[in-house]
C-alpha cells in the first residue's frame, strides 16, 4: 500500500469525488481504475482498489504510476471479517473526507454512511448461454439490486446496475466485440449521467456504430429481465 496519501482535505474541490473499485486486478476493474486516471486530481480524489492478494503488476504499475492517487486495498468479498478489517484503512486515507462512489464489479460490499452512490458493472452476454446457474444469479442481482435501490434512496444511495458490453477479458472471451476500455469509458459515462430516477434499474452502455445489423446493441437505455 503507498505510504503517501491525500491529508489536506480542505483543499480539495467541492466537486472531487472519491472512488471504491472491486475487482482492479484486470479487465474492465482495472480499465475503470485507468478511465479515472484520466481525470483531473480536482474532479477525482482517491481511487480505492481492492484485491484478493498482492496487486498484480498491471494494477501495481498502475498504482506506481498515479501519484498517490490510486490505493490498494486487500479483501476477500467474501469474508465479512477481511471486509471489516480493510474499512479502517479506506477511513485513514480519506481522512476525513467521504467516499462518493462505489463501483462493485465483483463480490459485495457493506455499506458505509458516507457513499452517495452504487452500481454494479457486470456482463450480461452470458443471459443468452445455457448456462442456468449463471442465468439464475444474474436474475438475483437484478432483483438485489432493485430492492436495494427502493430501500436506500431516501437515504441518499443512488444504487443501480451497469452493463458494460461483452468484452474481451478472461470471462468474454476473444470472441468479444468490445475492448475492455471501450467498456469501461461507457461505463463511466453512465455512471457519470446517473439520477435518482436511474436507482434499481440495469442501465445499458451506450456506443455508436453497434445497432440492427451488428448483433449486439449498446443503445443505451434500461436492461430488460
Amino acid at each position: 500500500m503507498p505510504d503517501h496519501w491525500i491529508t489536506d482535505t480542505s483543499q480539495q474541490s467541492i466537486n472531487m469525488s472519491n472512488y471504491l473499485i472491486t475487482g482492479t486486478s484486470r479487465g474492465l476493474g482495472l480499465c475503470l481504475v485507468k478511465e479515472l486516471l484520466k481525470r483531473p486530481a480536482t474532479s477525482v480524489g482517491l481511487i480505492f482498489t481492492t484485491t484478493r492478494s498482492a496487486p498484480t503488476p498491471a494494477l501495481q504499475r498502475t498504482i506506481d504510476e498515479s501519484a498517490g492517487r490510486v490505493v490498494n486495498v486487500i479483501v476477500n468479498p467474501v469474508d465479512m471479517e477481511s471486509v471489516k478489517a480493510a474499512l479502517p484503512a479506506v477511513e485513514k486515507h480519506l481522512n476525513g473526507a467521504g467516499l462518493d462512489v462505489l463501483i462493485n464489479n465483483v463480490g459485495v460490499l457493506p455499506f458505509s454512511n458516507g457513499i452517495k452512490e452504487i452500481s454494479f458493472a457486470y456482463q450480461d452476454v452470458f443471459a443468452r448461454l445455457p448456462a442456468p446457474a449463471y442465468k439464475v444469479t444474474k436474475a438475483a442481482l437484478n432483483m438485489l439490486t432493485l430492492q436495494w435501490g427502493m430501500e436506500y434512496l431516501d437515504k441518499g444511495f443512488t444504487i443501480f446496475g451497469v452493463s458494460p458490453g461483452w468484452l474481451k477479458t478472461e470471462l468474454g472471451g476473444e470472441g468479444a466485440n468490445l475492448e475492455p476500455e471501450q467498456g469501461a469509458e461507457a461505463t463511466m459515462k453512465v455512471i457519470d449521467a446517473a439520477r435518482k430516477e436511474e436507482a434499481g434499474k440495469m442501465i445499458n452502455i451506450h456506443l455508436e456504430g453497434f445497432g440492427e445489423g451488428h448483433g449486439d446493441f449498446y443503445q443505451g437505455g434500461v436492461v430488460p429481465w
